[in-house]
């Protein structure tokens, strides 16, 4: 089993996550951050920092967000790794709780 960013994250891309990852397995795209499912190592560190709740077990991904478990494979493989946090996007509190973000993803 690995963890699954999903949508909340988009257009949020806070990284604190990032920082309490022990493996850096976080790919960063321009408005989201994806976990590589090669590099993760289930420790669950990233679940608690996530401040929109955008992490879930594989298993726990909720129905209508199981498209993202494919979604970070595949954007996994292109995007370059994330090791250190970075300041959130400027209007990252205004998107946090917008829902159906998926058409706002940048690859």
């Amino acid at each position: 089993m690995t963890y699954v960013v999903t949508e909340s994250c988009i257009k949020c891309k806070y990284t604190d996550c990032v920082d309490v990852c022990p493996v850096d397995c976080f790919r960063e795209g321009p408005n989201f951050l994806v976990i590589d499912p090669d590099e993760c190592i289930d420790c669950t560190l990233c679940v608690a920092e996530c401040p929109v709740e955008a992490i879930y077990a594989e298993d726990d991904v909720p129905d209508n967000q199981r498209g993202f478990i494919a979604l970070n494979e595949e954007l996994s493989k292109i995007w370059k790794p994330i090791i250190e946090k970075k300041d959130a996007p400027l209007d990252a509190d205004e998107w946090a709780t917008v829902k159906d973000k998926l058409d706002k993803l940048e690859r």
